[in-house]
């Protein structure tokens, strides 16, 4: 892709790895799977792991090492947009795998790559007849199967393939790939937004990604982003406005304390799973008793269950107060 192509593309694509030596923060996996190229024994490949850890994107960079300028004639990529019922594996993939490459040359790799992402959305009769289709054409194809959640692929694909569970990138890493790009793209950003943005992505690099170009693409020329447009872009609730009702409910009477959750939510627009999240991340920082820690994690648990299943706002506000003051007064006996 030329440079003046990928200048419009978003800032996931345009940065996206184009070799190995550029995967970020799954050091371990990489120098595995450089050992298979160099040795040319690559088996069939098995990538899972949260969103936006880089299963996609390390696939694609050991393709681009192993083919080179024939990637798109060696490899056939199909996503969760694609349709992967037992009609793809029967036509599209078995004629991909069943056919030889013959402009490869004796130095090439002789085996062709498929790529079935997010796999774990494939119907159940689709993965069966995947099991036989890898077993009968490894001879002249590997396949690379990943997946968000391995425990709903078939027990019997699984066992065909080599397994990598890719974890959350941790913040070195996202910060790495971030200052990079900030340099590249002349970002003005100060440290704290940096730091908030690698709180907030919670080691998916595709995530802090996003938010960084919408955050850029929003300001004005020279505007420098700040702690505040990076909270506003991800839609989740500032530290301050958790630290304020927070205290409330700590310091207030149960009516005070009522009435500025009710507001902060209407001003602020906040949701009460956020503020939940939000007040277990300074609640677990103070020294408190495990009984009451126990207690207090227990109930707004019980809350946040009551709160996915559509429970009323009003009750379950009053009882995340309820709850907390009741953890504080046993701590204070």
């Amino acid at each position: 892709m030329s440079d003046k192509n990928k200048e419009n593309l978003p800032w996931v694509e345009k940065y996206r790895p184009d070799n190995l030596q550029e995967v970020y923060g799954q050091q371990e996996i990489v120098t595995t799977i450089r050992k298979f190229h160099e040795t040319g024994r690559i088996p069939h490949l098995l990538f899972y792991g949260p969103p936006g850890t880089g299963k996609t994107s390390t696939i694609i960079a050991l393709a681009k090492e192993i083919y080179g300028p024939n990637y798109k004639n060696m490899v056939l990529e199909l996503n969760a947009s694609d349709d992967r019922g037992i009609d793809v594996v029967r036509n599209q993939i078995k004629n991909f795998a069943s056919t030889r490459q013959i402009f490869t040359n004796s130095s090439s790799p002789q085996f062709k790559l498929i790529i079935l992402d997010e796999a774990d959305a494939m119907t159940s009769i689709a993965q069966n007849s995947l099991r036989r289709i890898i077993e009968k054409f490894t001879k002249n194809c590997r396949f690379c199967i990943l997946a968000n959640y391995s425990h709903k692929l078939n027990p019997a694909l699984i066992s065909r393939c080599t397994r990598f569970r890719f974890h959350p990138i941790d913040e070195e890493s996202i910060r790495n790939r971030i200052n990079n790009i900030i340099i590249k793209e002349k970002i003005n950003i100060t440290q704290d937004a940096i730091n908030s943005l690698l709180k907030l992505s919670q080691g998916d690099m595709r995530r802090s990604l996003n938010v960084l170009q919408a955050c850029h693409s929003a300001c004005e020329p020279n505007e420098i982003i700040d702690i505040d447009m990076i909270y506003n872009c991800i839609g989740a609730p500032h530290p301050q406005d958790i630290d304020s009702c927070l205290n409330s409910i700590l310091k207030d009477d149960w009516t005070t304390a009522y009435m500025t959750l009710n507001k902060y939510k209407i001003t602020k627009g906040l949701a009460l799973i956020d503020l939940i999240s939000g007040f277990i991340e300074i609640l677990n920082d103070l020294d408190l008793k495990t009984q009451n820690r126990i207690d207090y994690l227990k109930g707004l648990s019980d809350i946040e269950y009551g709160i996915s299943k559509g429970g009323n706002d009003k009750i379950q506000s009053s009882a995340i107060i309820a709850v907390i003051k009741q953890a504080m007064e046993h701590e204070g006996k």
